[in-house]
């Protein structure tokens, strides 16, 4: 039975407890708190708590506690298991979520493999976990703000980010919009209200809060701040401060957990002990709290609908947790078959899979053709090929560059080390590849 199926087991048990939050017509909630001695009518008034008091003494444990369900509109056939949740969405949307997935799942493969050729340095991959970038994405304005952590590039995607942008930035070449000055797949776009991703984890996570608080100080604000983070750094200090944060001074913004199973080669049961993110929200911090099938693109469409509708009435942040799995390696320097068996990868690649799911949901409303959809692909395959040799012929920034973008006025000390390395350039200049370079 798949980790999803036992899942949805616990739905029942939990329907009889009181809901703290309701989502979706009900669909989402989370478990109330279960007192094994009955509470006295007072409550009491401490300071740091608002509780009842109880006559007997009870060590808390956590299977007092039942697990936040999981909400999913379709199941693993593509059928929709609550008509009340169909999203209704138009042939013309179903269409560009799904050509987005495929396109990223595409363009994955590619560069992927174009790493092992040693044409670019290092990838990573989104396999598996398409459906929560396009269907969180689909269900943003525009004008909301994007804090990605490294596997959101369906986002992008959704918002129009280009396939010679992807590949530019790979490549790190004079096309590139961060001019060569981050790892690949460190993408961004101010266009596309997507802020630039930074490699240490979790770090976008309270400048995401500081930026929904800057949000909510706006008169007549009508936008919310999105991140998106990993598991494994919700176990990182910056994550902890991020919710408290968010919480106490009620920031608009959506804490958007990628819970795909593994920080790297750590698998989640030794990552955490309790109720994976979500379990965190409503207890831990107070936080109005979303748990949903990461591979349902409609699960999460709805519900980010939801937390943005939410977020902005009240002013308050939203957890969101969208568990998946991730199909591919962590990244070009990880081989994912030294620490989970190939068998269960399988699994989540054919009859889990996000593409899948949606592809059978379309061929039941005659939405699908598979001959237009393989030219599909096999459009997208001469494009993406055709821009790798386009980049990987580009010049690289001038090197000076390194020194700059970060100060309005270069401070004096750069100036005497960029001095310092141009003599030395040009005193060694026949072991330097300038020709690669802008004047």
């Amino acid at each position: 039975m798949s980790f999803l199926r036992k899942s949805v087991h616990l739905l029942g048990s939990v329907a009889r407890r009181q809901q703290h939050l309701k989502v979706i017509g009900g669909a989402i909630s989370t478990a109330a708190r279960d007192f094994s001695s009955k509470p006295s009518d007072d409550y009491a008034n401490f300071p740091g708590a608002k509780a009842p008091f109880v006559s007997k003494l009870n060590l808390i444990q956590p299977e007092d506690y039942a697990p936040i369900p999981i909400y999913r509109v379709m199941d693993q056939d593509g059928y929709i298991a609550d008509e009340s949740q169909d999203p209704q969405l138009s042939r013309e949307v179903v269409e560009k979520m799904f050509r987005d997935m495929v396109l990223l799942n595409t363009m994955d493969k590619i560069l992927y493999e174009s790493q092992r050729q040693g044409r670019i340095s290092f990838y990573m991959t989104n396999f598996g976990e398409e459906a929560s970038h396009i269907g969180s994405a689909a269900a943003l304005e525009m004008r909301d703000l994007i804090y990605g952590q490294y596997r959101e590039a369906g986002v992008l995607v959704w918002r129009g980010f280009r396939i010679d942008q992807f590949i530019d930035q790979c490549y790190g070449n004079t096309d590139d919009l961060g001019r060569g000055k981050q790892m690949p797949v460190h993408y961004g776009s101010r266009e596309l209200n997507f802020v630039t991703i930074s490699s240490p984890l979790s770090t976008q996570m309270p400048q995401a809060v500081g930026a929904a608080y800057a949000m909510k100080l706006r008169p007549d604000n009508d936008a919310c701040v999105v991140c998106y983070f990993g598991e494994g750094a919700a176990s990182e200090g910056d994550a902890h401060a991020a919710f408290n944060f968010a919480a106490t001074l009620g920031c608009p913004t959506i804490l958007f957990c990628r819970n795909n199973g593994f920080a790297i080669s750590t698998p989640s049961h030794e990552q955490y002990k309790g109720d994976g993110i979500a379990g965190r929200g409503p207890m831990g911090y107070g936080i109005t709290t979303i748990r949903v099938d990461g591979t349902d693109v409609f699960a999460v469409y709805n519900a980010m609908k939801a937390a943005r509708e939410y977020v902005l009435k009240e002013n308050k942040p939203v957890v969101f947790e969208a568990l998946a799995y991730r199909v591919g390696h962590h990244s070009t320097s990880d081989d994912s078959t030294a620490y989970r068996p190939a068998e269960e990868i399988e699994i989540w690649n054919s009859v889990e899979h996000p593409i899948s799911k949606l592809k059978r949901y379309m061929v039941h409303k005659g939405w699908f053709d598979e001959t237009v959809e393989n030219e599909y692909v096999k459009d997208i395959r001469k494009k993406v090929l055709k821009q790798i040799a386009v980049s990987e012929k580009k010049l690289k920034p001038n090197w000076r560059e390194m020194f700059e973008g970060v100060y309005a006025e270069m401070p004096d000390h750069l100036i005497e080390q960029r001095s310092e390395l141009e003599k030395h350039i040009e005193a060694h200049k026949e072991h330097y590849p300038l020709k690669n370079f802008e004047k």
